[in-house]
């Protein structure tokens, strides 16, 4: 499956809607003081849609993505709108400014701070093609730096990894981030990632699919860290760690995740399980040497995961159609690298 224009079409769509959508919000601030304004918009001036603030850098992401991979479609011109409306160093500051204040020194740790990185990274793609992302990219920068910098003391501090599968895991923050450290030159960030991947998962034997997903899971713990690995590891190192970790591959993970109420927002996580274990799979499968058995059967199982998630980013609940199509972007991008 391929990411194609009329996909794409859809996919500004829904962003564009989704950016715009002011409610339902869901609030996440620390209260420090009596009389404080509960107003996301004056406090996030650009990321103050689309449900809450990480899905609206996700949609953000989504718009950019669109925009380099398919800059004719008819949305292209709505998208480019959109993004000059929003990313301006004012409204910028004003979003970094929360960050440097007393309510935000662990706000949207570590997943909306990777999420900016992959904006960021994003831009600076775009700027091959389209010179407004230079502008764009510009905005977003102080922003970005501020979050690359927390993101690399966050995780050579961190003693232990976080296996969760929701917001908080090490892992999917850190495969994000590092797509921000390839593209902006982030050395500093890119060996802190390699040194924690190595520190909280160089050890790790013989994991237990059988023990997931939970019910309200949108990641997989154990291929989130297989994919991380295959980021920090050569080739022929994580050959040997792959066939300690998972040696009889993926097993249950394979098998896309049974959905029962797509109108709640806790277990309409499961579609973006769906669209998360794609993305791994299809990076785990590109890390493996050709010829290796278990390859092709990633790659059947990316896409059957794909297949399952994919039709219920556009159209559905809008708990999930205000972040899915940026996971089922990730999964079709998966296949560029």
């Amino acid at each position: 499956m391929k990411f194609e224009q009329g996909l794409a079409t859809a996919f500004a769509r829904v962003a564009i809607a989704n950016i715009e959508r002011r409610y339902p919000y869901k609030e996440d601030h620390l209260t420090v003081e009596p009389g404080e304004r509960a107003d996301h918009v004056a406090r996030h001036p650009v990321f103050c849609g689309s449900y809450d603030w990480h899905s609206a850098v996700h949609m953000h992401w989504l718009l950019v993505r669109v925009l380099r991979l398919h800059p004719g479609i008819d949305a292209a011109t709505g998208a480019g709108a959109v993004l000059d409306r929003q990313l301006t160093r004012t409204a910028l500051e004003k979003e970094l400014a929360y960050f440097l204040g007393p309510s935000g020194k662990t706000f949207e740790r570590p997943y909306g701070w990777a999420w900016l990185l992959m904006l960021r990274a994003e831009l600076g793609r775009l700027r091959a093609t389209d010179p407004r992302a230079a502008q764009w990219g510009a905005a977003v920068e102080p922003l970005a730096r501020e979050l690359a910098g927390r993101m690399a003391a966050f995780v050579r501090t961190a003693s232990y990894p976080i296996r969760a599968g929701t917001h908080t895991n090490t892992a999917f923050a850190c495969l994000l981030a590092a797509e921000f450290a390839r593209e902006g030159g982030d050395a500093d960030l890119a060996a802190a990632i390699a040194q924690a991947a190595h520190r909280w998962y160089g050890g790790d034997r013989a994991a237990d699919p059988a023990y997931e997903p939970s019910q309200t899971d949108f990641l997989s713990p154990i291929l989130c860290e297989a994919a991380l690995m295959a980021e920090v590891l050569p080739r022929s190192e994580f050959l040997e760690w792959y066939e300690a970790f998972l040696p009889t591959g993926p097993g249950p993970l394979a098998r896309p995740p049974v959905v029962a109420d797509r109108s709640d927002p806790q277990i309409a996580h499961l579609d973006g399980l769906s669209l998360s274990r794609a993305w791994c799979l299809e990076r785990i499968a590109a890390a493996l040497p050709a010829g290796h058995p278990q390859a092709a059967a990633l790659r059947t199982a990316a896409e059957a995961n794909l297949e399952a998630g994919l039709p219920h980013t556009v159209g559905g609940d809008y708990v999930g159609e205000h972040w899915l199509a940026s996971f089922a972007a990730l999964a079709l991008a998966a296949r560029e690298r």
